[in-house]
């Protein structure tokens, strides 16, 4: 079987925790940003994770992280 290839976009989106979690950006973060109270900008720093019905597509996309 052939060696699988890593989605490249994803690899730089996603980041696996050691006890596999999958980990993302909070989006809304980039521009436009002084309309935005500071408040909803400072959560949005915060990581958030992937939900669990994605794990298996993102698996998919990124497998050498696992």
């Amino acid at each position: 079987m052939p060696k699988l290839k890593t989605h490249r976009g994803a690899a730089k989106r996603f980041k696996v925790t050691g006890t596999g979690k999958i980990m993302r950006r909070r989006a809304n973060k980039s521009h436009l940003l002084t309309g935005k109270p500071s408040k909803r900008t400072r959560h949005l720093r915060q990581i958030a994770q992937v939900d669990e019905t994605q794990y298996k597509a993102i698996r998919m996309l990124i497998p050498y992280k696992f």
